[in-house]
């Protein structure tokens, strides 16, 4: 059974809808990021960088337990176990999978976290940093509703690639931004909250 360590934040839901995804058994672990509880010394010693989501598989790679925190690496961890194709074993499928998984982890994640910060939540009013991270967003949804144009997911069939993406798309996208003015993103968007493994993943734990 593999151990889910979860708070309700874009990367905390990436993880549960990859769990969701794959089938695979898991439980949640909650980690009340209010609380600070992501700084308990148990819990560094399986993210060591003090951040949600990680897991604990007691059955790894050779039958070794293993801790794996970062949700891009855990993504491409269990789309790979799951056998499921959500992350691919044809090798050429899989460095277009990796390019998107790594921008939307690396970069859309980030960015839009910035934006949730300066322009949602912060309780200062900062024009400039709301002017600029509201632009930045814009211009990453513009770049992915131009590749949606052309594709029906975004590194061929639904991925991992598509998984690191989707939560900040729901979250400041369809919430804060609107996607009237990215209709690839949003069929996009629309198809994968249909999808019943993204809707309990969205759901209580």
């Amino acid at each position: 059974m593999i151990e889910l360590y979860f708070w309700t934040t874009d990367n905390g839901y990436k993880a549960r809808q990859c769990m969701e995804e794959s089938g695979l058994p898991y439980v949640v672990k909650p980690v009340n990021i209010r609380n600070k509880e992501q700084f308990a010394p148990e819990y560094l010693k399986i993210s060591p960088g003090h951040k949600i989501p990680a897991i604990v598989d007691p059955n790894g790679p050779g039958g070794n337990r293993i801790t794996l925190c970062e949700s891009g690496a855990i993504l491409k961890y269990i789309g790979a176990k799951s056998g499921k194709g959500l992350y691919p074993s044809d090798p050429l499928q899989q460095i277009k999978v990796d390019q998107w998984l790594f921008w939307g982890s690396a970069t859309f994640t980030t960015l839009a976290q910035q934006f949730g910060h300066f322009v949602v939540r912060w309780d200062q009013d900062v024009p400039k940093g709301k002017e600029w991270y509201t632009g930045v967003l814009k211009d990453m949804l513009g770049t992915l509703d131009r590749h949606l144009a052309d594709n029906e997911y975004v590194a061929g069939a639904y991925s991992v690639a598509d998984i690191s993406m989707y939560p900040d798309t729901h979250l400041h996208g369809v919430n804060d931004i609107g996607l009237d003015a990215y209709p690839n993103v949003k069929r996009w968007h629309d198809a994968i909250a249909a999808r019943p493994a993204v809707q309990k993943a969205w759901g209580p734990y």
